[in-house]
């Protein structure tokens, strides 16, 4: 069955971008062979969102406190394209790749869906906090 999902980010500066995940980031890696870099990502979740235009695909990295994430992020050197706003499911923000590209990261309001070997969220736990109802757009 279905062993996890592989993101592909296509950029003109792929060396850049590799360096900024490997060293801003930090994200663990393996190196497959002449500089070609593959990371390892948190547990991650896929939402399918109804749409009236063409088909697209989006990618949002996810963080449990979007301001000291953001705080964090900016003594590395991370650019922002907008402030943090808040979108009711959740608080939204967008980064500034090295190569001109966006990322998106938001701090989720919704209820995560689980992960195998991921203990259940515990009293106190933000992911046990009462959510605000979902907004059907």
């Amino acid at each position: 069955m279905i062993a996890g999902a592989h993101t592909i980010i296509y950029t003109n500066e792929p060396e850049a971008l590799r360096a900024w995940f490997r060293d801003v980031l930090e994200f663990p890696f393996v190196d497959v062979g002449d500089g070609w870099l593959i990371f390892s990502l948190p547990p991650s979740e896929v939402a399918v969102h109804p749409t009236e235009g063409s088909s697209k695909h989006e990618l949002y990295l996810m963080c449990d406190d979007i301001n000291a994430t953001v705080n964090k992020l900016k003594t590395k050197g991370v650019e922002f394209t907008q402030p943090v706003s808040d979108q009711g499911w959740g608080l939204l923000t967008s980064i500034k790749l090295p190569d001109g590209g966006e990322l998106g990261l938001y701090e989720p309001r919704h209820e995560r869906a689980p992960h195998p070997g991921t203990p259940p969220p515990q009293q106190g736990d933000r992911r046990a906090e009462t959510r605000p109802p979902r907004v059907h757009l």
